[in-house]
This record gives C-alpha cells, sequence and structure tokens, in this order.
C-alpha cells in the first residue's frame, strides 16, 4: 500500500481476502503495518483478533486511535462493535480482547508501552 492512498470501505473488503498479509503480533492476534513501526512516531497497522485473542496491558504516550471494522473489541471501558470509534488519549492504558474475534484498524500517534 505504499504510496497509495488508504480508504476505509476499501481497506475492509481487503482484509476478509485469503491472501491478505498478515504477520504474527501477539498470541492470536495478527498484524499488517500500514506505514510506520512500533519504535518511534506516528503508524497505523490492522489487528486481526481470532475469537478469545487479546492484547495485553499498554500504556499510551500519545494518542491512539480504534475503528472496529468487523466483529467485536472489548476493553475496560465497554463492548466495541463494528463501525467503533474509540480514541485513546495520551496517559491511558487498557487490555484488550476480542471474544468472537474482530479486526480493528488502529492509528498511534506514538508508540506504545507494554509493562
Amino acid at each position: 500500500m505504499k504510496g497509495e492512498p488508504i480508504v476505509l470501505s476499501q481497506l475492509a473488503q481487503q482484509v476478509l481476502e485469503p491472501d491478505f498479509a498478515w504477520e504474527p503480533f501477539r498470541p492470536g492476534v495478527d498484524i499488517h503495518r500500514l506505514y510506520g513501526n512500533a519504535v518511534a512516531g506516528p503508524s497505523a497497522a490492522l489487528l486481526h483478533y481470532a475469537p478469545g485473542a487479546a492484547v495485553p496491558y499498554h500504556l499510551h504516550e500519545g494518542y491512539e486511535h480504534i475503528i472496529i471494522l468487523h466483529g467485536t473489541q472489548v476493553d475496560a471501558r465497554g463492548v466495541h462493535p463494528r463501525g467503533t470509534l474509540v480514541v485513546n488519549p495520551p496517559g491511558s492504558g487498557h487490555d484488550v480482547y476480542s471474544p468472537d474475534g474482530c479486526v480493528a484498524l488502529v492509528i498511534w500517534e506514538r508508540p506504545v508501552v507494554f509493562s
């Protein structure tokens, strides 16, 4: 996707294709980076959660924007179905899981810090 516009409606369809390029991120959670990295600066990625998979507690040093494209994601603030936008401000932290599996677009202002 380098150099091309990222269109949310197209992206939501592409992730359903069997040859979409996912890489391991956490147990049961795969990642597809759109830009940036986990070391410095802003970045964006798609996260694909298998049913019951989780991302452990982490802190946000910058804003984190999450858009649920498919399925449901759960954190301490509630249950977030498809179409939900969650904005986590700097200084906040949470763990996240998906009871039925999901795909989320995540945009980080700065990398997160895992405990």
